[in-house]
């Protein structure tokens, strides 16, 4: 079935204060959500770890706070037991 009434220049000249009205709403939640995202990245203190970190480039442990590196304890690796086959 089709509409019955189709007159489109009518119905566009009733929809466009709702169709504006949607869009300033959207306008006004993504000014909302931007400044929260700033709110929050600006409130933030910062990234929070372990107080010894890892260098991934060199696999050497570093201090978090003073960026020194720190040197390696002697502690023996444990390995993995071995497979046994049945």
């Amino acid at each position: 079935m089709s509409a019955p009434q189709t007159n489109l220049d009518k119905q566009e000249k009733q929809h466009r204060g709702p169709l504006r009205g949607m869009a300033l709403v959207v306008v006004f939640a993504l000014l909302l959500l931007g400044g929260f995202m700033l709110w929050t990245s600006s409130s933030s203190d910062g990234i929070e770890g372990a107080d010894t970190q890892t260098d991934a480039r060199t696999g050497q442990s570093v201090e978090a706070e003073t960026g020194e590196a720190v040197p390696a304890t002697d502690a023996p690796a444990t390995a993995a037991p071995a497979a046994t086959g049945n």
